[in-house]
């Protein structure tokens, strides 16, 4: 019979970077404007076509053979600055420093109504970006009505992490690539390059990945902000709040230091520990082949997104934290949301799929602490010996016994055993299975697990009655024989 037909692996990957349809082409002034355009600037009117894809890649492969990019260049005094990702360095290190700057040195005094305003306005973004960019958009875990959608797109433009298209692409292709080297915000490159360096430094292009985003594509709010993600970007991080608090608080500087600047570094750093200390921090009680971990001090600092393990494991769930004591404000934004028709279509992962997760990791991690304890020697590793054999054996070495069809040398136990030795010596040579599992002793674990380490064979006659024995404390044998 022929084989099953097993799926192309190549036009699967089509198919997940969405290479096979013609999507909407957006672009905005200054293409991505958190990352390197190399990697993140999708044109599926080129791309859709996986012969000019594999055809480019050739070409750099080519490229990069004799030349190699700065990306793999050591540090020097000549070429550091084209190590650099100068536009993002300009918008998350040098525009937060001068506002830092003029804060702590007392040139821009802190007014009480501006703070309150800033911190405000911190969450209106905050929640923007996990709501919105996040489980909204990049991971659909939910549905909004316009009027959200539009509200989020616009507070979220004042985070400065960049446009929803930019966004949505470069985290789906983290769930995809996560921890490889095609992963954006790679953890295993160490807590720094996770948390910043990534975005700081150009990466290479031969790390290239694509994710198929034509969801995002066919929204008019995405395609809107995208296009006009500068204008919406400067206007919502640094103008809105300069008017708000003048207006109201006669605080023009102070609204564009405090509620501006200091504000945007604040999100920024909060959204950036999502990629770093979310991978560090914490436990892995779902899954531990990757490195996402859940963490309360992450959550409280992201508002609600540091249970990260759990959210690698299930994406697509509106929640990050599924306990009621557990923070995770986005959760319940999204969730009283829905009360007002704004959001529907909630999801969630079934509590028998969520279960089993927790479930397997625990006999994991169970099995890992097993694999560290003497539990003897395996069945199938003894010899067998008929009824003379263990007999003539008896002659040699005084100290055998039959315990379930287990030939066990007790001989170095005698003096140790909580019966007596007198009630010990009288066993040697003989079948003891009804006397030691009830007959006169009804045995604890403990003398299971010790018994354990001290079998020399099986007897033929009690092959199967040793099999189910050892099954009692967790072994597992096949029919065949124990040889």
């Amino acid at each position: 019979m022929s084989s099953m037909e097993e799926v192309d692996l190549k036009q699967a990957n089509i198919l997940a970077a969405g290479a096979n349809k013609k999507s909407v082409r957006i672009v905005n002034g200054l293409g991505s404007m958190m990352g390197s355009k190399s990697m993140v600037n999708v044109d599926f009117e080129k791309d859709s076509n996986m012969d000019y894809l594999l055809e480019r890649d050739q070409q750099e492969r080519i490229k990069y053979s004799n030349v190699r990019h700065i990306s793999e260049q050591p540090w020097t005094l000549n070429n550091w600055h084209k190590h650099i990702n100068w536009l993002n360095m300009i918008l998350t290190v040098i525009i937060p420093s001068i506002g830092w700057y003029f804060a702590l040195s007392g040139k821009v005094p802190l007014k009480l109504s501006t703070a309150l305003f800033s911190i405000f306005y911190y969450s209106l973004g905050g929640a923007s970006i996990t709501a919105g960019y996040h489980r909204l958009w990049a991971h659909r875990s939910y549905s909004a009505r316009w009027p959200l959608r539009l509200f989020f797109a616009i507070f979220g433009s004042s985070s400065v992490e960049g446009s929803i298209k930019w966004w949505g692409h470069s985290h789906r292709i983290h769930h995809r690539y996560t921890d490889t080297s095609r992963d954006p915000y790679d953890a295993r490159k160490g807590l720094w390059f996770s948390h910043m360096g990534w975005m700081l430094l150009k990466p290479n292009p031969k790390y290239r990945a694509r994710a198929d985003i034509e969801d995002l594509a066919n929204d008019w709010i995405v395609r809107f902000q995208h296009r006009h993600y500068i204008l919406m970007m400067a206007f919502s991080a640094f103008i809105l709040p300069t008017l708000i608090s003048g207006y109201f608080f006669n605080d023009y500087l102070g609204g564009f230091i405090y509620a501006g600047v200091i504000r945007v570094f604040c999100i920024q750093q909060a959204t950036f520990c999502i990629n770093s200390l979310a991978h560090y921090l914490g436990d892995q009680p779902f899954d531990d082949k990757r490195t996402p971990r859940d963490n309360w001090i992450t959550a409280l600092v992201t508002f609600g997104e540091g249970y990260h393990n759990f959210h690698h494991e299930f994406p697509t769930d509106y929640r990050n934290a599924i306990k009621w004591y557990q923070y995770d404000p986005t959760k319940l934004i999204i969730y009283c949301c829905s009360f007002v028709g704004l959001s529907y279509d909630l999801k969630k992962f079934s509590q028998n799929a969520i279960q089993q997760a927790l479930v397997q990791q625990q006999q994991k991690k169970l099995d890992k602490q097993r694999s560290k304890l003497n539990w003897g020697p395996p069945l199938t590793d003894l010899p067998v010996w008929d009824k003379q054999e263990y007999l003539n054996q008896c002659e040699n070495r005084k100290g055998l016994v039959v315990i379930s069809g287990i030939v066990h040398d007790v001989s170095g136990f005698l003096t140790e055993h909580p019966g007596g030795e007198t009630l010990l010596r009288a066993a040697l040579g003989k079948d003891a299975t009804r006397a030691f599992n009830g007959g006169v002793y009804r045995h604890s674990n403990a003398a299971h697990n010790v018994l354990a380490t001290m079998r020399v064979a099986v007897v033929k006659e009690g092959e199967q009655q040793a099999i189910k024995f050892a099954a009692r404390r967790g072994e597992i044998y096949s029919a065949k024989k124990a040889q």
